[in-house]
C-alpha cells in the first residue's frame, strides 16, 4: 500500500499523479517534480531562476509538511534545469534551504520543462 499526500498549500497536479507518495514500510516520500506554480493562482511565477527557485522550493516544502517531514529529512534532490548556466544562482538559493549535511543530488539540463518552467525539482525524504 501507499499513502497519498495532497496540499492545497502547493499546486494541484496538472497531469494524472499526485504531489507525493509515502511508502509506509520504509518511511520513505517521493514528490513529484514541482515548477513554479503558485498554488492559488495555478500561474507560473514571474522573473528568472532564482524567483523561480524560491517558488519550487516553497511548494516543496508544502507537500513535505503535508507528509510530516522537512527539508532537513531530504535524502535525494534531482534538480532539472532549462539552462545549465543558471547552476551557480541554483546553487546559491538551494543552499538556502538546507543544512551543511546536505542531501545527495543530481543537476541535468533538459530541452524543455512543463509550462516552459527554468527549473523542475523532486525529492525523496523520510516521514
Amino acid at each position: 500500500m501507499k499513502k497519498i499526500v495532497r496540499t492545497e498549500k502547493a499546486p494541484k497536479a496538472i497531469g494524472p499523479y499526485n504531489q507525493a507518495i509515502i511508502e509506509p514500510k520504509t518511511g520513505l516520500i517521493f514528490t513529484a517534480g514541482q515548477i513554479p506554480l503558485d498554488p492559488a493562482s495555478g500561474a507560473m511565477v514571474g522573473g528568472g531562476i532564482v524567483e523561480q527557485a524560491h517558488r519550487v522550493f516553497a511548494n516543496l516544502e508544502a507537500v513535505l509538511e503535508a507528509a510530516g517531514s522537512g527539508f532537513d529529512k531530504v535524502l535525494k534532490v534531482t534538480v532539472f534545469l532549462k539552462d545549465m548556466g543558471d547552476f551557480v544562482k541554483l546553487n546559491e538559493v538551494y543552499s538556502g534551504y538546507f543544512e551543511a549535511n546536505y542531501p545527495a543530488r543530481s543537476a541535468v539540463e533538459v530541452a524543455r520543462l512543463p509550462k516552459d518552467a527554468l527549473v523542475e525539482i523532486e525529492l525523496i525524504a523520510h516521514v
